[in-house]
This record gives C-alpha cells, structure tokens and sequence, in this order.
C-alpha cells in the first residue's frame, strides 16, 4: 500500500500507540493525554519532542483518514489505537522495527534487537537483518523501501538503519556528532553490542546443554588450569 509521508509529529503518534500497544496493554488504547504524554516522554526517544494537544489531535485525526488509526469507541473518553501492520501491510516483525525506528531514530541491528525486547522477541541479529532487508527491497507495487541503510558514519563499525515513512532522510542531520549524543552514544552502542554478545553466548551454551541431554551424554568437568599443581609438584 502507497502512503503519502508522515509528518514528524504523525509518525511520534502513530510510533508511541505502537509502543504502548505492546508496553503497557492495560491502559491501551490510549486517551489524547496518553499519546501527549507518550509523545513527550524523555527516555527512549529521538529525537525529544514537545507535542502540543492540539497538534497530537491533528496528527490523529490525519492518521485516521489514512486508515492507520483508528478510534475505540465505548467510553465517555475518545480513545485511540493503530492499525499500522494493516495500514501499511507488514508482518508483525517488521511493523516493530519501523515502529522502533520512528520512535529512536536510526539504529544499528544489535540495537533494534535489544530495544525491541519489550516489543517482539527476535531469534537473534540476523532474524532483524532479514526483515530490515525485506523492508528494503519492497517493490513498488507494495508501496516501494519503507528503510534504507545509512553509510557507515566515521569511527564507527555497524550500518544504521532509517525509516523512509517521512520521506528520504538527510544522513548529514542524523550523523553522531549531530545528534548531540557524542562518545556516549558510543559508549552506549558499545555496551549494547556487548549485551547482544552475551546472550548469544547464553543461548549457545543451552543450546550445547540441550543436545547433551539429548544424547544421553554427561559433559566432560572443565579442566582449571594446573598451574597450582604444577607448583605442588615442584
């Protein structure tokens, strides 16, 4: 399906009923309150924003006449909740990473895997390279890419990836050194990608477990190094 470009504040709207979809259930679908104050929250967003009421109602109301939102009825209070993975005709997975890329702005692969943690759990890193690999090759006759791969920006070592739901992206306006972020967004990616190495090494180890168990077989005691008995015997 072919949709014009989302506003930035549409696509704050849209992405933060994504979220709170998945978040925090209880409380959705959301009142206009909700989606202002999920629009301005000051943790994991990028870039921070201070949507107006009257400019959040806007953006719903538009979104609506795209057919990505929808109102719940039933309450004395008008609520709202998305209807993006039919809106613009996605699988579940891919509907979460476009709905993580418009709420954190451009993101690595580990990145999107551990942020996407509350949202969906992907397998690993190259379950999340494959659907962003979809949603770059989408033809146009579904509508066309809906991301694109940014060039490795200076001094780092993955590609980051954007969404095309607001049009191209100006890779000048989103490198590192403008976003404000600086070496803690290093430090930060960094210890995220140390993260997505640990738990593949978790899951590598009960996956060993696993087929032990399997097959009937007692793993061998790891060996300490016998630097000590060697000194004893010396």
């Amino acid at each position: 399906m072919s949709l014009r470009h989302l506003t930035p504040i549409e696509a704050r709207v849209l992405a933060t009923l994504m979220e709170k979809a998945r978040t925090v259930p209880d409380t959705y679908p959301l009142s206009l309150n909700g989606v202002v104050t999920g629009c301005n929250q000051k943790t994991s967003r990028e870039p921070v924003m201070n949507v107006a009421e009257r400019e959040a109602q806007e953006a719903l109301d538009d979104l609506r006449t795209l057919g990505l939102v929808r109102e719940a009825g039933g309450g004395r209070v008008a609520r709202f909740e998305h209807n993006f993975q039919r809106g613009v005709g996605v699988p579940e997975q891919s509907s979460v990473l476009l709905g993580l890329l418009m709420l954190r702005g451009p993101q690595t692969a580990g990145e999107l895997r551990i942020n996407s943690d509350r949202w969906y759990r992907f397998a690993d890193i190259s379950s999340v390279e494959g659907f962003l690999d979809e949603l770059r090759e989408r033809s146009e006759e579904k509508g066309g890419p809906l991301v694109v791969r940014l060039p490795r920006a200076p001094g780092t070592r993955e590609d980051r990836w954007a969404h095309l739901l607001s049009g191209p992206v100006n890779e000048s306006a989103i490198s590192p050194t403008s976003t404000g972020l600086g070496a803690a967004a290093s430090a930060t990616s960094l210890a995220e990608r140390i993260s997505v190495l640990e738990a593949e090494v978790s899951e590598l180890k009960q996956m060993v477990a696993r087929l032990y168990s399997e097959l009937g077989v007692t793993p061998a005691p790891q060996s300490h190094a016998t630097n000590e008995d060697h000194t004893e015997t010396n």
